[in-house]
């Protein structure tokens, strides 16, 4: 934990620093986002500073009792360790919540990724499932779904689906939900009865805001093209669907879900900015392996984060070995229970439990 803090405080005097040099108090784009970020560290700093004063206190005290032979001196010198040591404790429980908040992406509203893996027809099928079990969580919560973009299977279900959650702490909830999605259930075109395992991967992407991500538009080549599936009269009749390619990096992005051209592209921008912004993070992560101990999972799309037995009723989330026997309620929205339970074991990593 003080590992953490010490990090906090190291970055908060480099921003002073940074703030300093008038070559970026002359860009007003870093200016703002670093004192955004100054804003955000001040009060931890305080009380992680304050922390250290009360610390040093008690160190000072303990002292003066060992070299101290007064008893009604002693008596005063040990109420006063005793009212420190109780600050002390209670600033530290601060100091825990402060760790356990440093996601600055908790607050932020999410793309999400839903993509058929391994299993055909019935990795399609599963891909609607999911969206289904998140859309009704999301109702839940109070929470608003916006698709973006999706490909319809023919049996049902989705090849692909992009889609937008926003409200209250949504990233904060849902980036547990990210990896490979495993499903064992006998398909609905199985005539012998016999269990199939298909996975479906999903990202969860946090929105990218103007100061997070600066694209130059001579990096993008923009082409439009007719919608295709469902949507009406619109359908190959007009140059609606936008597709987007970031030239630096190769991503490609696409919508055609709105009969807009115009909001095709803004919804296409929004998920290159959310995609570069992952790619972003990824990097830091890399560079600080101490910050990918600290998660539940890696958040790597191929990693195997759960399975889905439907025969058992049964799921089980393998980064923390967590078994639930309420499938059918999870489908329903009902993932609270393995949300909760993510989130602790979150909290424990962070703090240093084991």
């Amino acid at each position: 934990m003080f590992e953490k803090l010490d990090a906090l405080l190291k970055r908060y005097e480099e921003i002073q620093h940074l703030l300093a040099d008038n070559e970026i108090a002359s860009d007003m784009g870093k200016c703002h986002k670093l004192a955004k970020e100054l804003s955000s560290l001040e009060g931890h700093v305080r009380k992680y500073k304050e922390y250290k004063g009360i610390c040093a206190e008690i160190e000072d005290v303990e002292k003066l009792l060992k070299k101290e032979s007064h008893l009604e001196l002693i008596e005063m010198a040990e109420k006063e360790a005793g009212d420190l040591e109780a600050r002390r404790k209670g600033i530290e429980r601060e100091l825990e919540e402060i760790v356990l908040e440093q996601d600055v992406d908790a607050a932020r509203d999410v793309i999400m990724e839903i993509r058929a893996g391994t299993g055909g027809a019935e990795a399609s099928l599963f891909a609607g499932d999911l969206f289904r079990m998140y859309s009704k969580y999301a109702a839940r919560q109070g929470w608003r779904i916006d698709i973006m973009d999706s490909h319809i299977a023919e049996v049902g279900g989705f090849k692909e689906i992009i889609f937008s959650v926003k409200g209250k702490n949504v990233y904060k909830n849902l980036k547990y939900e990210k990896g490979a999605h495993r499903v064992q259930r006998v398909p609905v075109t199985e005539s012998s009865g016999r269990i199939h395992t298909s996975a479906v991967t999903v990202a969860v992407l946090p929105e990218a805001g103007d100061v997070d991500v600066e694209i130059n538009p001579q990096d993008l080549r923009i082409d439009t093209y007719r919608s295709s599936g469902a949507g009406g009269q619109h359908v190959n009749v007009t140059d609606s669907a936008v597709r987007i390619t970031h030239l630096p990096t190769g991503i490609i992005v696409q919508c055609q879900n709105e009969r807009s051209q115009h909001k095709n592209k803004a919804s296409a921008m929004k998920v290159l900015k959310a995609r570069i912004l992952e790619g972003l993070r990824k990097q830091q992560h890399k560079k600080t392996a101490s910050d990918r101990k600290s998660q539940v999972g890696s958040g790597d799309r191929s990693e195997k984060i759960r399975t889905y037995n439907f025969p058992d009723r049964r799921i089980t989330d393998h980064r923390i070995g967590f078994t639930v026997h309420k499938l059918d309620r999870a489908m329903e929205g009902e993932i609270d229970e393995i949300i909760e339970a993510l989130a602790q074991a979150e909290r424990k990593l962070k703090l240093g439990h084991k």
